[in-house]
């Protein structure tokens, strides 16, 4: 058996190539947009790909299934309880995917969503004992899937969190505790609270050490699983009903085109955004009045999704060369309207100075003066489980993945400053704030973390 986990650190999202030796047949779960890593790993291994399972319709992300059925030939494989409106298999509950020697055993676990489902990894034929669950969004390691989610869709949280309560005892936990487990997501994915930085586990492991499944009914279970949950970013109803449609197919070698300056400004003045991927430290030192600034080594696309529309225009600039990847991490998450980039960005502010603008960053030593001297207003955009352990002042509190809905709450004649937990999110912030016309806003360099640091070093 072939048997490969892909893990995408910058959306904590996990995929995987099952194949099997003997016949050369291999699946693909829950695959990601840009499919050349699973088209390169099925051609080192002799493998080819004959279907694509979801495991749910995602939130977090737009997912590659009909990307790979274009380019393999794949069907593609969907939990019976699920609604497409592209050609699919409905997957039912016991049933047996035979690739050979390896089989794939489907179970269904509502909760996280009502048609998501677990796939039971058999290795060999009439094995006394499964290898492997991939549990997709049911149970993650130190944590199970939120039941929340889909609130706005018509289903409640109590309706799926019992569903979930069941699909564990029923479904998860009958299976041996050696079984591996590998989940869809693992630590900073909002889809759930307490995920690990691990990537796998065993049902033994979970059993004994995962706060969710403690509970001996499901009226406790649900309220633990709902409780001090983040706020999910803005593009997670956007991409759970498109991942149930037929949509274009995304192509990731193909680049932006380079726009020049003056289509850059009418395009922001026509409504689309610029996305500045550069890092900070670097975006403060002088941008393009009206920029955004995501950096492109953070959490870029779940962050670009929450402070932009999905139907909005985007530009991209940024260092030479990070058009590309900006592209395929906004493609990722179903942002496909890239307008196009702007070259040459350095030049572009030496020439036009009268577009440029610096950001304010200031110290933990900057923010004491600033507090000192009164009439500040204080912006903490870090999330509910994060200001829980403490926050500075007397803030407002927004998440960042609610700025842009929450702006209104706030002063722009005040000066402010802004902060999260280490300055990246702070960042995204303040830009966004400058860009509405914030005339005095500030980020905390280093965040929270910086001014706990202070605060403990005297």
């Amino acid at each position: 058996m072939i048997f490969e986990q892909f893990y995408l650190e910058c959306l904590s999202q996990a995929s995987y190539l099952i194949g099997d030796e003997s016949s050369g047949k291999a699946v693909v779960v829950d695959p990601r947009r840009d499919i050349d890593i699973y088209l390169d790993s099925a051609r080192e291994h002799g493998l080819q790909i004959v279907m694509a399972i979801e495991t749910h319709f995602h939130a977090d992300f737009l997912s590659g299934h009909l990307e790979l059925a274009e380019a393999t030939g794949a069907e593609i494989g969907i939990g019976a309880a699920g609604e497409a409106q592209f050609e699919h298999r409905a997957l039912h509950d016991g049933e047996r995917i035979s690739l050979g020697e390896v089989e794939l055993e489907i179970r269904e676990t509502p909760g996280h969503t009502p048609e998501s489902i677990s796939i039971v990894v058999w290795d060999q034929v009439g094995a006394a004992e499964p290898y492997a669950v991939l549990t997709g969004d049911t149970l993650f390691i130190g944590d199970v899937g939120r039941p929340d989610l889909l609130s706005s869709l018509g289903v409640t949280a109590e309706e799926l969190g019992r569903s979930l309560y069941d699909s564990l005892t029923d479904k998860i936990l009958t299976l041996p505790d050696s079984t591996r487990v590998y989940p869809g997501h693992g630590a900073g994915s909002a889809c759930g609270k307490n995920l690990s930085t691990d990537t796998w586990s065993t049902i033994g492991e979970q059993r004994r050490t995962n706060y969710a499944l403690q509970f001996d009914s499901p009226d406790e279970f649900v309220a633990a699983v709902t409780e001090g949950q983040p706020p999910a970013p803005g593009y997670f109803v956007y991409d759970a009903i498109l991942n149930r449609k037929e949509r274009s197919v995304f192509h990731e070698s193909e680049a932006p085109a380079a726009l020049d300056l003056e289509e850059t400004l009418a395009a922001m003045a026509s409504g689309s955004v610029l996305i500045d991927t550069r890092d900070p430290s670097v975006f403060a030192q002088g941008h393009l009045a009206g920029a955004v600034n995501v950096g492109l080594e953070g959490r870029f696309a779940e962050y670009a999704g929450s402070v932009v529309g999905p139907d909005q225009g985007i530009i991209l600039t940024g260092e030479p060369g990070s058009e590309i990847e900006a592209r395929i991490r906004l493609g990722r998450i179903g942002f496909d309207n890239v307008k196009g980039y702007l070259p040459d960005l350095e030049k572009q502010l030496v020439e036009h100075p009268e577009l440029s603008r610096r950001g304010s960053r200031l110290t933990v030593d900057g923010l004491r003066e600033r507090l000192e001297a009164g009439d500040l207003q204080l912006v903490d955009v870090r999330n509910v489980g994060e200001t829980g352990v403490g926050v500075i002042g007397d803030p407002v509190v927004i998440p960042v993945a609610q700025l842009v809905a929450r702006a209104d709450e706030l002063d722009p004649d005040r000066p402010t400053v802004v902060y999260c937990a280490g300055g990246y999110r702070s960042s995204i912030a303040t830009s966004l704030l400058e860009a509405r016309g914030f005339d005095d806003v500030s980020d905390l360099i280093g965040g929270y973390d910086a001014w706990t640091g202070a605060v403990a070093a005297v």
